[in-house]
């Protein structure tokens, strides 16, 4: 059975601003890619941790039934939060240790029920630092806040 590797990244042009997430999805066999797929989307005001997020989001929410996959992010924010963070933020009724409302508090949620359906890894990768998938997930992710930069939601005269 191939081994399942979702490489995920965000980017944010200003923050906030125009951002945009990519996802690099790869399954391998015996070392081996038997099978790839990219995603990518972006939104016209957002921030890179929100971008982190969605990357991480879609990588699960695509998978068609449970799965076995290793989620390669370069985001400390992502990888912490949902493997150590999240479970007080849960006892907590959503807020942090200080008393405070987690941050992106819908995207997390979505995040630990996407997980949910899955056995997860999770991994944390530097980023920019030459690592291939992770460089392809970062250019998807830029590919994905193309279509929004120069767009800043202000009505033009």
């Amino acid at each position: 059975m191939p081994e399942l590797f979702a490489y995920t990244d965000g980017a944010c042009s200003g923050n906030p601003g125009p951002g945009g997430w990519g996802v690099l999805l790869i399954a391998r066999e015996g070392g081996d890619v038997v099978k790839e797929r990219e995603l990518s989307g972006g939104e016209a005001l957002t921030t890179n941790n929100r971008m982190e997020l969605l990357a991480a989001i879609s990588a699960l929410e695509t998978l068609a039934k449970p799965s076995e996959i290793t989620v390669v992010t370069d985001s400390a924010y992502v990888k912490n939060g949902v493997t150590e963070w999240i479970h007080g933020w849960k006892r907590n009724g959503w807020r942090t240790a200080g008393r405070d409302p987690v941050k992106n508090v819908e995207l997390w949620q979505r995040l630990d029920l996407a997980q949910a359906r899955h056995k997860v890894q999770w991994r944390w990768i530097k980023g920019h630092a030459g690592h291939e998938e992770n460089e392809r997930a970062d250019a998807l992710a830029r590919a994905g806040m193309a279509p929004f930069k120069g767009n800043t939601g202000k009505v033009k005269a």
